[in-house]
This record gives structure tokens, sequence and C-alpha cells, in this order.
């Protein structure tokens, strides 16, 4: 049976009901069921639709239980106005972020995520780096790793911002601008005026001006994604009064783990072992065998398939290279295959990468700078609600030993 989707027995057991139960829940709406394709007179239930509701059922007897699994791919934890994934695809402020992504550009994303007024727009963007060329020419020098010259940048950049902690929105929205100009000077060196997509294609395609609109579009398809760990960290940091600056480099420190945004590295290497679909077969089974993942494959919120990658997917097709195309369609089909997942953004970061021959950090820095609109909306709601994000902590250590009953009293 699909990954998304359990029999009958399973969704019962699941939620620790009799099937009469189960089929109670059916008919008030509760779950969603459907025939199984080939045992017409069996039904299977979504198993989103199971696991919501096995989790309702748990914050009702154990809101502390519940609580501490809502950091875990839980239910909700912070209230927030950007994004919503709901129903197999992405809402940026209510807009389908996939049909946004086929014209806008990331300066229109991050205009829609920040709240930009229309005379505000005109000027926004036009903002240039703190940094003088002086000082970005040092960082090159020291750091030929564009991601951590990003990193050592943005708290050299903060000290000479001295408008960084002026934490009113208008200002915010005015530093994250900077902080995009900056962040352009630094991967596309040069072209900083433009905006952020020619400016990478300029940087890594300047022959091949078709290549803007593939950039655009991932950027525009990575600016958020509701509360990643990413984006968490940058609620953190902005909720104890930090700068924007000093908020995009928490969030980018816990973007670079290899479980978050060094994935799209890995199926870069995994595309780079096959060239045949027995090949790729090969290659996923000797992962599973070794107990790993296929990187690139799977998404909890999209169970029947990242829409963002299907979308970038549908631009490596276009590409015309054939070549690659042919290995990443081989990939695609075993991942399908033997694990029942999809392709998720990580891989179609990888795959337009390959397609487009993009250099080998693009995945990586297209998923950062995207991202950092998202970081910095996220922030200014956190700034806007003055509040600490505080959790409590559930001790499972040893406990102290108790107070002496034997303590002398006084005379």
């Amino acid at each position: 049976m699909a990954p998304h989707f359990l029999s009958a027995r399973q969704a019962a057991d699941t939620l620790g009901v009799t099937p009469a139960t189960l089929y109670a829940y059916t008919s008030r709406g509760q779950l969603r069921s459907e025939p199984m394709p080939d045992r017409p007179r069996e039904r299977r239930y979504h198993r989103e639709d199971v696991e919501r509701l096995r989790e309702r059922k748990e914050t009702r007897r154990d809101p502390a239980k519940a609580a501490a699994r809502g950091l875990r791919w839980g239910g909700p934890v912070l209230d927030s106005g950007l994004t919503l994934i709901h129903d197999g695809t992405v809402h940026y402020r209510g807009q389908n972020a996939i049909a946004l992504a086929e014209t806008a550009t990331l300066e229109d994303a991050a205009a829609l995520l920040w709240d930009v007024g229309d005379g505000e727009r005109r000027t926004l963007f036009r903002q240039r780096a703190v940094l003088a060329t002086r000082q970005l020419a040092r960082l090159r020098w020291s750091a030929k790793d564009p991601l951590t010259m990003v990193q050592a940048a943005l708290p050299i950049a903060a000290a000479a911002d001295l408008a960084a902690y002026d934490l009113r929105p208008p200002a915010v929205r005015q530093a994250g601008a900077r902080i995009l100009r900056l962040l352009a000077n630094i991967v596309a060196p040069g072209h900083d005026r433009d905006a952020m997509h020619l400016a990478l294609q300029r940087a890594w395609a300047p022959r091949r001006t078709g290549v803007a609109d593939v950039i655009r579009t991932a950027l525009v398809l990575c600016a958020d994604h509701e509360l990643n760990v990413s984006a968490f960290t940058a609620r953190c940091a902005a909720s104890a009064g930090a700068s924007p600056y000093d908020v995009v480099a928490a969030a980018l420190a816990a973007f670079k783990g290899f479980k978050h945004g060094g994935t799209s590295e890995h199926v870069l290497t995994l595309l780079d072992e096959i060239d045949t679909p027995r090949a790729a077969r090969a290659s996923v089974g000797r992962r599973l065998r070794r107990g790993e993942h296929a990187p690139g494959f799977g998404h909890p919120l999209y169970p029947a398939g990242d829409p963002r990658a299907t979308a970038l997917l549908r631009l490596a097709e276009a590409s015309g290279n054939t070549v690659e195309w042919r290995r990443i369609r081989a990939l695609q089909t075993a991942a399908a295959d033997l694990l029942g997942d999809q392709p998720n953004l990580d891989f179609g970061l990888a795959a337009v990468t390959r397609t487009y021959r993009l250099p080998r950090q693009a995945p990586i820095l297209l998923f950062a700078l995207g991202r950092t609109v998202g970081w910095i909306a996220h922030a200014m709601e956190e700034y806007a609600s003055g509040a600490l994000i505080r959790p409590r902590a559930r001790y499972t250590g040893p406990l102290p030993a108790p107070a002496s009953s034997s303590a002398a009293s006084p005379t």
C-alpha cells in the first residue's frame, strides 16, 4: 500500500479504536477513505488524516506530551500569517507560491512576505550593502566558499549598519533589502545592483540569459516554508531582540546542517554514481542495505509529492539536456519503485543544477538566498509580538537527593 495510505486495520490500530469507531469517524467527515485500487470492496484511509486525528486525541489526553511532540513534526507551536501548507500545495500570504514562481522575482516574494507597500517598494531594493568593496574583497580572499563568506560578512555588516537595531517594520524591511544586496554582492560580485536572479545568472551562466528564469523560479520557491528548523531558529533569535543581520546568521547556521540545506549536495553525489536505470536502482538499494535513506525524496508535509519539486523538474526536463535528464529520471523512478517516495525540493534544486550546468554549490546557495526572505519575514512577526520564545524542558536526568529529615532543629 502506498506510504500515504493506511488499510482499515492499520488506521484503527494507529488510533487505538475498533473498526466500528473508525467507520464512525469516517461518516462524521473526520477521516477520508476510498476503495483500494486492487480490492474495491476494501477501503483505504489517508495517513495524514489518521495522524492528525491521533494527535488531537493525544492532545486531549496529555497536553504536555503533545506540546513536546509539537517540536518534532507535531502540531503548530506558533502563530504565523506567512506560509500555509495545505492540501498538497504551499501559499505565501494566501497566494499560491507555485503559480507565483512562474512570473515573480525574489524581490516580489519579499515584498509580499514583508508586507511592503507600493510606494515603499519603488526605493526599497535600490539600497546598497553597507560593506565597502574593499572589505568584501578581503572576505573573498580569506574564504573562497560563498556561504562561509556570507556567514563571516553578516556580523561585520551588522556592526557597520547603524540602523541595524531599529526593529520597527519599515526599518527591518530596509535592513532586509540591504542584507539581500550584501548577499548578492558576495555570491555574484559586480552584479549587486541587479535583481537577485539576474545577478546569479550573470555570474553563473553569463552567455545563457534563459537560465535567469530558472534561477528566478527556484529562488521564489525557496522563499519560505512555514516553521522549519532554520525559520524557528530565526524566530528564537528575533524574539530575543537580535538584529535582522544576526537573525539571518543564526538561521543560516541551522540551515547549513546536512539534514536541512545540505541535502542537495547529497543528491548531486547520488546522481554522480548513476548513468543507467539499473545503476540507479543499485545505488538506492545499497543505501537501503546500509540503513540509509535516499536523499531528495519524501516529505512529511507532502505525502503525494512536493509541488515545488514538480515545478523544478518540469524546468529540468525543458532544458534540452537529455543526458542529465535521463539520469535524473532514472533516479526518480528507482526511488518511487523501491521507496514509494516522490522527489522533494532538494531533488528539484539538484535537477536544475545538473540540467542547466550551474555551479556545484548552486542548490545550497539558491536555497539560502531565497530563504533569507522568509527568515526576515519570520523575524518581523516576532518583533511585532514582543514575546520571548521560551519553551520548558521535561527533565530526564537524575533526581536530587531528598532533603535530610534528621537535620538538627534549633533549640
